[in-house]
């Protein structure tokens, strides 16, 4: 008779262990959340980042604010506008119509806008020689960065001009970093007559991928970009 009571027993705690070890485990997994950040820690995430090393310094206390509010009220990465113009104080975003990149005088004229974040890096962006080629159905266009000729577009007329000509444009820009030894990127956010774009390291680009929502004001690499508007 103990040997039967003792068998159990043994039957009885085998059924409590095998039903306690799942209900441990998806306790376990709901002590895995997603810490969501403030809008100052995520303009003190980005500062910690060197994000505002380009802004001046009579600049600086309005745009990590900018920042700041920004992903409070909207979730939205962006920054502070200079007054009533498009161009912003921390010389890392830059507001960019595409139709007018495209267009003639476009592309020099950007060129000369984000000239200044280049001179903030301590780094050339000069350019000469641009020719344009028009043909009833194709435009050809073409310019000389730093001693390097770039195609800023060479295609027949279509429905994606001006987003083609923003890819070209960025990636001349990331091409002349990288050969000047710089770890900044241009990343596209928007395009059209409202396009966007900012520059990035790597890691600010990684922080802001991940604490911001993956929707279409995200920057984006340009793998990703051309991927979404199968260039």
């Amino acid at each position: 008779m103990s040997k039967l009571l003792l068998f159990v027993v043994s039957l009885f705690i085998l059924s409590c262990n095998s039903k306690t070890k799942p209900i441990n485990e998806s306790k376990s997994k709901q002590t895995v959340t997603t810490v969501k950040l403030t809008g100052k820690q995520i303009a003190d995430g980005l500062d910690k980042r060197h994000f505002f090393d380009l802004t001046d310094a009579i600049d600086i206390t309005e745009t990590k604010l900018a920042v700041e509010e920004s992903y409070n009220t909207l979730h939205f990465f962006d920054g502070k506008m200079k007054g009533e113009t498009t161009q912003y104080t921390d010389n890392r975003f830059y507001v960019v119509d595409c139709e007018e990149l495209f267009e003639i005088g476009g592309l020099t004229k950007y060129l000369d806008v984000v000239k200044i974040s280049f001179e903030k890096l301590d780094l050339k962006l000069e350019y000469s020689n641009e020719k344009i080629i028009q043909a009833e159905k194709h435009w050809k266009h073409t310019i000389i960065l730093n001693g390097k000729q770039y195609t800023a577009y060479d295609e027949d007329f279509n429905d994606t001009d001006w987003d083609l000509a923003f890819i070209n444009f960025i990636e001349m820009l990331n091409d002349q970093l990288s050969r000047q030894g710089s770890n900044e990127a241009f990343y596209p956010i928007n395009s059209g007559n409202g396009g966007r774009m900012v520059l990035l390291t790597p890691e600010q680009f990684q922080f802001v991928q991940a604490n911001f929502p993956s929707d279409e004001n995200l920057p984006k690499s340009l793998n990703e970009w051309r991927t979404m508007y199968k260039f």
